[in-house]
């Protein structure tokens, strides 16, 4: 465990990513916000308010944060 820096939101998220927005894509509802964090290429689907209220644009520094209990992947 190490401590948290002040300001610090506290949350049980483990899962990080802190990387750089390279493409947004807005559509009515939903937008898709595409982060580079380093070799990792993260895709995530949110609200399109949200983006428009945070002003996540390309170029903004950004924390990708996911909690998941499991996530699966198969081929048939």
């Amino acid at each position: 465990m190490h401590p948290l820096p002040p300001g610090t939101a506290l949350t049980s998220v483990r899962n990080s990513f802190a990387g750089i927005v390279t493409a947004v894509r807005l559509d009515d509802v939903a937008a898709r916000v595409e982060i580079q964090s380093g070799p990792h290429h993260v895709v995530s689907v949110v609200t399109r308010e949200s983006v428009e209220q945070l002003g996540i644009g390309v170029g903004s520094t950004v924390t990708a944060r996911v909690k998941s209990t499991e996530v699966h992947i198969e081929l048939p």
